[in-house]
């Protein structure tokens, strides 16, 4: 009787706490969508309305809010196709060699190896608008300004990235499997390739994410680089918009920008979630 009581106790006290583990989660995802809502519904309604207050029930201004985006000087539709160019180069360059810089860490030995990791590490403390001004007169010099190769090429050397693959391949990448590929005759490129990187999806389709919302989501660096209007990334334009004279100004306008730009991120996100759960929990243990 007694172990009955006690089996019966500890799966109440299970089930109690699955219950509060869902609230709380129901909660926390509550407040994460919440703003999005909020978003879609202020692109359905007009300047007016929105000057007027906030309502949770949408309008029907989005076809008109659209057209006159389009109408306006602003080159929306290049917009989008720059930052496109520009985020998936980055992504894709950014996870394949901060992958390859983390494998030869993890599968090499050479003197310095014991000074670079940490190295790297600490170029992770140094902000972005500490280097501003010197990549600035660096691209200016290089006539690099109004290309994207300034905004592409750095992605390559991404501390953090690089510090993520690491970890990731502790965990999933026994040397054995690197030593017995190499015992097979295949050459350390194809091992790489073929071998280490199908390993490796989870990581990379984590880190493609991140790297892909953090590039459409910048606006310092393009703005530094950037000045064509036809070469300028969304959130640039994004900017411009609600810099525009208050006579001109129309916040319905910006909304239905700003719900525009983040289509392309859901996307990108919907194809590679599910690898999102397994390589954030893989990659956050260290064998």
């Amino acid at each position: 009787m007694a172990k009955n009581n006690q089996t019966t106790s500890k799966g109440m006290g299970l089930h109690a706490r699955r219950v509060i583990a869902y609230i709380v989660l129901g909660i926390i995802t509550f407040f994460c969508l919440f703003w999005f809502y909020i978003l879609f519904i202020n692109a359905t309604r007009s300047n007016g309305e929105l000057q007027a207050g906030f309502t949770l029930l949408p309008s029907t201004h989005l076809v008109e809010n659209w057209k006159n985006l389009l109408a306006g000087t602003l080159p929306v539709w290049s917009g989008m196709f720059n930052s496109l160019i520009i985020s998936t180069c980055s992504a894709a360059l950014c996870v394949y060699f901060s992958t390859m810089t983390a494998y030869a860490i993890h599968a090499y030995e050479f003197k310095l190896k014991k000074f670079i990791y940490p190295f790297i590490l600490l170029i992770m403390m140094i902000p972005t608008q500490v280097t501003a001004l010197g990549f600035v007169q660096l691209v200016s010099k290089m006539k690099l300004e109004n290309s994207f190769i300034p905004l592409i090429v750095p992605s390559v050397a991404v501390p953090v990235t690089f510090f993520y693959m690491k970890q990731y391949m502790e965990s999933s990448l026994p040397l054995s499997l690197i030593e017995a590929a190499r015992i097979d005759g295949s050459g350390e490129f194809h091992t790489f390739n073929v071998i280490v990187l199908p390993l490796m999806k989870p990581a990379i389709a984590v880190q493609a994410i991140f790297t892909f919302v953090s590039s459409w989501n910048n606006y310092f660096t393009p703005a530094l680089i950037l000045h064509d209007d036809k070469k300028k990334t969304l959130p640039i334009l994004i900017a411009q918009l609600r810099a525009a004279d208050w006579l001109k100004f129309d916040m319905g306008q910006v909304y239905v920008m700003i719900a525009f730009s983040i289509f392309p991120v859901i996307v990108v996100y919907l194809i590679l979630s599910k690898h999102i759960v397994q390589g954030v929990a893989l990659g956050s243990v260290k064998g």
